[in-house]
């Protein structure tokens, strides 16, 4: 395990290579995660959906191979439960200020290569709290391309698009809003927010290209930056997807104008 800190705080515990049932879908997590107050801002292994671990990178369709846990969606079925699961396994990984740098494969249940990964994350002081960079590039190992798919991407309602950097906040009252005054599941705004509880406020940014927002208040608390929210994602050679995704974590309930002026603040300086 790996523990970032800011300013010797310690805010995040990084399990490389948790020892879990195939069918949780074994990956690097983060998890917990904390405020600097201490507020526990994550949950794993739970009670619904005990695949859902942490902050973590994942995908529930990657060409065929549920990476994501539990059951997966077939068109025409409904969810089920198949023989499918693979895993992400940590390589190698280097030291940078305020975090690390690592190398990971998405594999098959079999062991073989699905995805390549490089993979960088920080910890760094910000405006009200402090701020988790999570840098990744996705690369295919031979020449075909990798397709990346949803429960939407086969046929399920609901906008069920989730797949990609996602986070699994703990099962308190929350409500989540976005830069804009719509409605945030669904949407591509620069940010996002979930207050919990008026304990805390995770503000996320980094969507690209087609990306949305995908966020749960109701049957569990999560957000995720989905990457096939309606249509399946193809990862060509030689073209590595890139994502920077990045979280405020901040003790207390933020309003709108707060998270404004927070993120203004913390743009850089020409």
């Amino acid at each position: 395990m790996t523990t970032l800190d800011v300013a010797g705080v310690p805010v995040a515990t990084y399990v490389e290579e948790p020892d879990l049932d195939i069918r949780l879908a074994p990956r690097p997590y983060l998890h917990p995660v904390r405020t600097l107050s201490g507020i526990t801002v994550t949950d794993a292994l739970c009670h619904d959906h005990p695949w859902h671990l942490g902050a973590s990178l994942t995908m529930s369709d990657v060409d065929g191979h549920n990476l994501w846990g539990g059951r997966t969606y077939v068109r025409d079925q409904g969810y089920v439960w198949l023989d499918d699961h693979g895993r992400i396994q940590h390589r190698t990984s280097e030291p940078i200020p305020g975090g690390f740098r690592e190398t990971l494969s998405w594999l098959a249940q079999d062991g073989t290569p699905l995805l390549r990964e490089r993979r960088e994350m920080t910890a760094t002081a910000a405006p009200r709290g402090w701020e988790l960079s999570f840098a990744y590039a996705l690369s295919t190992p031979a020449s075909a391309e990798v397709t990346l798919g949803s429960p939407a991407t086969h046929g399920r309602p609901g906008d069920a698009g989730y797949g990609g950097f996602f986070w699994r906040a703990p099962s308190t009252p929350a409500v989540a809003f976005a830069e804009s005054t719509g409605h945030p599941h669904g949407s591509a705004d620069p940010w996002l927010a979930l207050v919990a509880d008026n304990r805390y406020t995770l503000v996320f940014r980094g969507l690209a290209d087609a990306d949305r927002w995908f966020v749960r208040t109701t049957e569990y608390v999560g957000v995720c930056a989905a990457l096939a929210f309606t249509d399946p994602l193809a990862i060509k050679p030689a073209e590595p997807l890139t994502r920077t995704i990045r979280v405020l974590i901040a003790d207390g309930a933020l309003t709108r104008p707060e998270i404004t002026e927070a993120l203004r603040a913390d743009r850089p300086r020409s």
